[in-house]
């Protein structure tokens, strides 16, 4: 594909729009050096709309965009369940999670576990997050945006991680979550916007030219297989989305997992003025996520319907791309998968550098570090973690059919374990912190072993097989040392009657998402 004069500069300009952005809003007041507060928490400042924005803007990368859309070219709109699920899930975490952080005062998830636990949890929660946040989760949003930007600019997949990471560094690292933030606020605009336009114009090409509404009515009738959202035991990708898992199983798991106590999640929410802030944040965003669909999975089911000439799933995207967007709107809607990639690269750099620089380097490398030797250390680590996923990101991932699913799998080696540990360590004063460790400790061999032994399991399945085994191991090994040291743990979590009272405005919107993401599964059972 490649892109014309008034494309490029489109493009450009969008990229240069935000490095200017995160540059100014980085500034600090005269007279004020930026501290641990200003630079990971965006000085505890955000409004409700910048939090919504900013949670959209992070997780929707090129992992949705392309990942995304390959699966829906393969599996069809039952992909989306993943993005429905996490509206409802999104809503479980504005009333019954984050209430609790904010009163603890954290930083980060390992910090609250040092709370709930110990150091012992703490640190190797730390080590953890860290290795999959640059191993994992920047690898392949660098990787799956390089491939992208590669058959737009005829460059080599190398060069196009290297260009992506130049622009992430040059706005992210300095001002910190602050800039993050505030970029992420114009990157979902031209997201949604950008993708939308993607999807109007895939639509329109699948009716022929008579319209996006006519093109989605051709698609229910040419290829209604694509819009199951519950699969059956005889689609070829059950295994992927196993039939009632999707809403009453393992996928609830990997949802509250990722919404629930992931650190570049919850860092926008915990930089909230308040409580009643960050709910209705999040409340905007589970809106956001019912949109999500449109933009990055119907593409994928318009390719199919389209017959798209690719070798694999996940270059369904880059092919609307090349063949059906037009000169004069490429710029904008390739501006929009640019606009997720970057977001996703600097919410996980800045999150990357959180952990490290708090849960490890103040934690135990150097306790008495000033506020000014926190923020050096910060911008070091998330330039140190992007160097590092550019180096290992095509060797991983260069083999990968689906990527999504691949992202999926992997990280449910360990969701369940997390959710195990964060769920009994907030609600079950008797969690002890050796069961706790022991949990942890188990989390992966005990995923490993399912797989092993139960190999034709759709993975969600084996995700509440693990759930269900680490939630026997925690529950008997912490009621057994209660019985022997005769107490419980006095560092549980007290929870006040009124903490999990939300207002008018928040149940509404809470309602309405309920409603309208049941309504979807009726309509497309």
């Amino acid at each position: 594909m490649n892109l014309s004069a008034l494309d490029f500069v489109i493009f450009i300009g969008y990229c240069v729009l935000i490095i200017v952005i995160g540059i100014l809003v980085s500034r600090e007041k005269k007279g004020h050096t930026k501290n641990s507060t200003d630079y990971f928490l965006a000085s505890k400042a955000l409004p409700w709309w910048a939090i919504g924005a900013s949670l959209i803007a992070s997780n929707i990368s090129a992992e949705q965009f392309i990942g995304m859309s390959g699966s829906g070219f393969a599996i069809g709109l039952g992909i989306a369940s993943y993005e429905f699920m996490a509206a409802i899930t999104l809503l479980l975490v504005a009333k019954y999670f984050l209430p609790i952080y904010i009163k603890e005062g954290i930083f980060t998830m390992p910090q609250f576990l040092k709370l709930r636990y110990d150091d012992r949890i703490r640190t190797s929660l730390a080590i953890f997050w860290i290795m999959l946040y640059i191993f994992v989760n920047l690898t392949t949003v660098l990787y799956l945006s390089a491939l992208a930007l590669s058959v737009v600019l005829d460059i080599s997949t190398i060069q196009a991680m290297i260009g992506l990471a130049a622009v992430a560094v040059a706005y992210s690292i300095y001002g910190g979550l602050k800039a993050v933030a505030w970029t992420d606020v114009v990157q979902v605009i031209f997201l949604v916007l950008g993708g939308m336009i993607t999807t109007v114009l895939a639509l329109d090409a699948v009716s022929g030219g008579n319209g996006a509404i006519a093109g989605f009515s051709q698609l229910l009738e040419q290829v209604p297989q694509k819009f199951d959202m519950i699969l059956d035991e005889s689609n070829p990708f059950y295994k992927d989305l196993p039939g009632m898992t999707v809403l009453f199983g393992g996928m609830w798991i990997a949802n509250i997992s990722y919404w629930g106590f992931n650190q570049y999640i919850i860092q926008r929410a915990l930089a909230a003025k308040s409580v009643k802030e960050v709910q209705w944040g999040l409340s905007f965003a589970a809106f956001l996520k019912l949109l999500i669909p449109l933009v990055v999975v119907l593409p994928g089911i318009a390719a199919f319907a389209l017959d798209a000439n690719i070798s694999r799933y996940d270059e369904a995207y880059p092919w609307l791309l090349s063949n059906i967007v037009p000169t004069g709107i490429k710029g904008l809607a390739f501006a929009a998968l640019i606009a997720a990639a970057l977001s996703s690269l600097s919410s996980m750099m800045n999150s990357t550098a959180t952990i490290f620089t708090l849960d490890i380097y103040k934690a135990h490398l150097k306790p008495d570090a000033n506020e000014k030797q926190l923020v050096t250390v910060g911008r070091l680590v998330s330039l140190v973690a992007i160097i590092i996923a550019c180096i290992v990101a095509e060797p991983l991932l260069g083999g990968e059919e689906q990527i999504f699913q691949f992202i999926q799998k992997y990280t449910g080696y360990v969701s369940p374990g997390i959710m195990v540990l964060f769920v009994f360590g907030l609600f079950w004063k008797k969690t002890t912190s050796n069961a706790a460790l022991a949990t942890a400790i188990a989390s992966v061999p005990f995923s490993i072993i399912v797989d092993l032994v139960f190999p034709a399991m759709p993975f969600l399945d084996q995700m509440g097989v693990v759930f269900l085994l680490l939630t026997t191991l925690i529950i008997v090994y912490s009621l057994f040392e209660n019985k022997v040291k005769g107490t419980v743990p006095e560092n549980y979590v007290r929870i006040e009657k009124h903490l999990f009272k939300t207002d008018t405005i928040f149940n509404v919107a809470a309602m309405f998402i309920v409603l309208v993401t049941a309504a979807i599964y009726i309509i497309f059972w």
